[in-house]
């Protein structure tokens, strides 16, 4: 019998630096250190290179950033989707990707089981695994950080010392960060203190709204079927257009977020997070949609989206409930078609246009300065009939 691999999803941090040791220690096993390029801006060559000297037998890396904002975010800016109101979930959006791509790694080498780095606490462990066995039911999963003795990251900075494999967290920067095409995230260490100030050197992809320009960028944002396609004019593909959407907005102080939200395994956590290209395609997606939207399907939309930023932040992509909501949510977007014109400006993103082929807005009946289209006496029966039950209710009381 063939002898069995690990896969395993190798950011080239502390953690899974130091689970590539583990695992070859602990299993005797070959290790496949698999690397997702989700457009982090790190050295993958390097990161390839530090996986072979700290024992990976082979290297896999995957280039996932067009499906990554195709096949993931895009579906989930169609769903105004954002976890507790201001989450707009760029790492639990990543995770099910990397998780389905590691088990395609694991086929293509052979391997039967896969390993990941996240911790037992968090969130990361069950998007993960849920991936995986939505994949495959028989795939063999190893979580190290549910098996082996190390009680926090100060005991793998120890155990990394001592093997001489080298890390970027110290003691000097006592947080963690997890970047990629759509955010950077931050949390434990200094941050775990819901009181504490973000120290403004922590931020990576935004300057602060304080020191934004004094004058506003102007910006228009294209959409097809509830997709952005385009950003002034010129058309992109996803991964392109988020890139460059995110030094825009970025260079304006857009898109940070700090919060305090409730994990899938039932614990609060705070997270702080700058999200600058996401989070002007979110403001600008719900401004098409204002006018292509019939009023009560965007309503029954709206109701829906905690079920999906929930389903989504949980990990259950793969559930059927999740395509289920894809799918009417999909076809809600049918006729989000058109421009967005928005000026970015010290932290804001201000809508100051919108224009659709698909626009319900129609002036001649809505206005106020046009009497055609529309008579008001109608108005009269139609609030006497809402009224009903009020005037019922009180002549009861």
């Amino acid at each position: 019998m063939a002898k069995d691999k690990i896969v395993l999803a190798y950011s080239g941090g502390l953690d899974t630096s130091v689970i590539m040791k583990w695992l070859r220690e602990t299993y005797r096993l070959p290790v496949v250190a698999y690397v997702a390029d989700l457009g982090q801006g790190e050295d993958l060559d390097a990161i390839a290179k530090k996986a072979r000297k700290t024992g990976a037998s082979e290297v896999v890396v995957k280039d996932l950033r067009d499906e990554f904002v195709r096949d993931y975010f895009f579906p989930a800016l169609r769903a105004n989707a954002a976890y507790e109101h201001y989450y707009l979930m760029g790492t639990s959006l990543a995770r099910p990707l990397i998780a389905k791509a590691q088990m395609d790694v694991a086929k293509e080498v052979g391997a039967k089981t896969v390993a990941h780095g996240a911790t037992g606490k968090g969130n990361d462990q069950v998007r993960f695994e849920l991936t995986y066995y939505a994949i495959d039911p028989e795939i063999r999963v190893i979580s190290p950080w549910r098996e082996w003795k190390f009680e926090g990251r100060p005991d793998l900075l120890r155990y990394a010392k001592k093997h001489g494999i080298p890390v970027e967290v110290t003691s000097d920067k006592p947080y963690s960060s997890d970047p990629n095409i759509l955010h950077i995230s931050y949390e434990s260490g200094i941050l775990e203190d819901p009181w504490a100030e973000p120290p403004e050197d922590i931020f990576q992809m935004t300057v602060s709204p304080q020191d934004a320009p004094d004058k506003q960028t102007e910006i228009t944002l294209d959409f097809k079927s509830g997709n952005p396609v385009a950003m002034n004019g010129k058309r992109m593909k996803p991964a392109k257009l988020v890139e460059r959407l995110n030094k825009i907005a970025g260079a304006n102080g857009i898109g940070r977020v700090d919060i305090v939200e409730n994990r899938f395994v039932g614990m609060k956590s705070r997270g702080v997070y700058e999200s600058p290209g996401a989070t002007a395609l979110f403001h600008a997606h719900r401004a098409i949609e204002s006018i292509t939207l019939d009023r009560e399907l965007a309503f029954l939309k709206e109701s829906l989206m905690p079920q999906y930023a929930r389903l989504t932040y949980y990990g259950f992509w793969f559930s059927p409930e999740r395509r289920a909501l894809q799918t009417l949510i999909d076809d809600t977007q049918k006729n989000v078609t058109g421009t967005v014109r928005m000026k970015l400006y010290k932290g804001n993103c201000i809508v100051t246009g919108r224009k659709s082929p698909q626009s319900l807005y129609d002036p001649s009946i809505g206005s106020f300065d046009v009497a055609g289209g529309y008579n008001q006496a109608d108005a009269e029966g139609f609030i006497k009939l809402n009224a009903l039950r009020l005037k019922i209710l009180k002549s009861r009381r």
